[in-house]
């Protein structure tokens, strides 16, 4: 199958491919996110050297995983090492023996191979600094699903890798556009708002798109990739954060109280809801998460206590329906659809697709030249979806809503907006100007109410964009 997406990465990994100088690469995104099937798609797994760390394996484990990989691209049986070191004296041979323009070399889950003394980062640091930077011949990339492990260990690493990086990859999620591209390529051809209900659920995860079954829609997909007896997905949430943290009980404690209150919390509110002390272990889960792309941090007020809000499209899913279950039902999705339950679920997810895709609604309003914050706002008397903050002192308000039916603003909704764009006025002293826009699943109805408070329409197609 092709690469989908991925044009920067794509274009990244061809001038490094390219160079005529030694490249030190790191690529790294959460788990499921097709960082390997990149590396390896790319580069047909041409490689001069390739290894995997072993989830869980002890240090032995991982040497000797290693040493066979050695063994396969030399054609020979080295002495078995006794240390990272001396194996990483092999790979220098293995690398030196190739007959490769550019020697490709690629270590998949790193973070796994760096078990407890095993002094794997020395190595890697010795590899690189005494022999590896003077190869102008060698791509070395490194990658791991533990993106709080690789940026804290390899992109800011303070010891002898300190900026030792030439390159850095973070792959997030496929877009909503992405993802229809992938899907029909799959020769799943859904309607948009089949594709945004998708990703609402899996987040745009190219691993998740994978498992989809073109033959059954998706509500039979749901329920047989999560909710059937032997459900492929079943486990995935302990599966996912156990893979990505240590202690992931601590992680998963604050994604089940963020996934509790749509507009986020304050890091108090965090202490409070999971009772974890408020420490530098608080800052360094938040800031993990952060990296993993399953929670954003933003704040409306410089200067003020920033608000922490779930991002992760699965990780909501889990908490309003997979763990809330508290009876077997196979068809559990099919029997969820056109319900009030539902439909809540539709309209708070709906909101993260657009925050998820604040470019493109940029885009539809035509402002991407114009610097931007993008925010909600949660005032004493008010609360906002969304705030796009501008440079030239135009501020739009946004307002999300996902029906059924097209939308009809009502003299009470009139009233409601009225009184936001108000709150907002003042927010900003009366010194920006307030403009509406409503992000739509579908055209709305126009009439009188309508017309005197909204200035712009952005519909769902426009978010493929």
């Amino acid at each position: 199958m092709q690469i989908i997406g991925r044009k920067q990465e794509i274009k990244e990994l061809i001038r490094l491919k390219e160079s005529k100088q030694a490249e030190f690469v790191a690529v790294y995104g959460r788990r499921r996110v097709g960082k390997t099937w990149l590396v390896r798609s790319f580069f047909h797994d041409q490689f001069t050297f390739y290894a995997t760390g072993i989830a869980r394996g002890s240090r032995q484990e991982q040497l000797q995983n290693f040493y066979k990989s050695i063994c396969s691209y030399s054609k020979s049986n080295p002495q078995q090492p006794k240390d990272w070191y001396e194996t990483f004296d092999l790979l220098k041979n293995v690398i030196k023996r190739s007959r490769q323009r550019r020697k490709v070399v690629f270590l998949d889950e790193l973070p796994w191979m760096d078990t407890q003394k095993s002094e794997f980062l020395k190595a890697v640091d010795l590899f690189w600094n005494s022999w590896g930077c003077m190869q102008k011949n060698l791509l070395f990339i490194v990658c791991g699903s533990a993106a709080s492990w690789m940026v804290k260990n390899i992109i800011r690493n303070k010891g002898g890798l300190h900026n030792r990086l030439t390159c850095h990859l973070h792959l997030n999620p496929y877009t909503l556009a992405e993802t229809k591209t992938y899907l029909h390529a799959q020769g799943i051809r859904w309607n948009n708002d089949l594709i945004a209900e998708c990703y609402m659920i899996m987040g745009g995860i190219p691993y998740y798109l994978h498992l989809l079954d073109r033959s059954l829609s998706l509500a039979q997909n749901v329920d047989r990739l999560f909710f059937a007896p032997n459900a492929l997905l079943k486990n995935e949430f302990r599966n996912l954060y156990e893979s990505l943290f240590k202690k992931s009980e601590d992680y998963v404690k604050i994604i089940s109280a963020l996934s509790t209150k749509s507009s986020g919390y304050t890091r108090d509110d965090i202490v409070k809801a999971t009772g974890l002390t408020n420490g530098g272990g608080l800052t360094r889960r938040l800031d993990e998460l952060e990296q993993c792309n399953f929670i954003r941090r933003y704040s409306p007020i410089k200067g003020k206590t920033p608000i922490y809000q779930l991002a992760d499209f699965y990780s909501l899913f889990y908490f309003q329906f997979i763990n809330k279950m508290r009876h077997f039902d196979r068809d559990a999705w099919l029997h969820l659809q056109a319900t009030p339950r539902h439909s809540t679920w539709l309209g708070l997810s709906f909101e993260k697709l657009c925050f998820a895709h604040v470019y493109a609604i940029q885009k539809a309003l035509g402002i991407t030249g114009i610097a931007t914050k993008t925010y909600p706002l949660l005032t004493p008397n008010a609360q906002m979806d969304m705030v796009i903050e501008r440079a030239d002192k135009v501020t739009t308000l946004c307002e999300m809503k996902y029906t059924a039916q097209p939308y009809v603003v009502t003299k009470q909704e009139a009233e409601k907006l009225h009184h936001r764009a108000e709150e907002l006025s003042s927010f900003f002293r009366a010194q920006n100007q307030v403009l509406i826009t409503l992000v739509s699943n579908r055209l709305p109805r126009q009439n009188n109410y309508y017309n005197s408070l909204i200035t712009s329409n952005i519909i769902l197609s426009e978010l493929f964009e």
